[in-house]
């Protein structure tokens, strides 16, 4: 299995984001809440990218590649020539924090970290690649 779509760093383009990835999902026999789960961390890191590393510029591209591991696993790549924004580094803020100073922002990264099981950063023939593990 391998599936490929490419789009242009505006945030209108996060619809087909979601649609690529739910179809890709539907063709693997995914369950719903599973594959609800996966569009949402998807969703969250190509937001993130697309305003912190590219400011909504719809000249700038990015890639997603969905690759299957193994028969466990799923293995979600968004490539680009942004900026790296390792989430990895990222210390999540204290939920408690968040909630007294009426803070937005900050959960999504929590997010993704809860819903994937493994979140790395590459580099690759001069591009980021940002690539995301799921167990099935």
């Amino acid at each position: 299995m391998s599936y490929q779509f490419n789009t242009g760093c505006s945030l209108n383009n996060l619809k087909g984001i979601r649609d690529f990835v739910r179809k890709a999902l539907d063709q693997e026999g995914i369950n719903e809440i599973t594959k609800g789960e996966i569009v949402l961390a998807l969703d969250e890191m190509c937001s993130n990218l697309m305003i912190h590393a590219h400011h909504c510029n719809p000249d700038d591209s990015l890639g997603i590649r969905i690759t299957r591991g193994d028969r466990q696993h799923i293995i979600f790549e968004i490539i680009d020539k942004g900026n790296v924004f390792d989430i990895n580094q990222f210390q999540t803020p204290d939920l408690d924090n968040l909630i007294h100073q009426k803070r937005k922002g900050g959960l999504g990264i929590r997010l993704v970290k809860s819903i994937m099981d493994e979140v790395e950063y590459l580099n690759r023939d001069g591009n980021t690649v940002c690539r995301l593990t799921k167990k099935i």
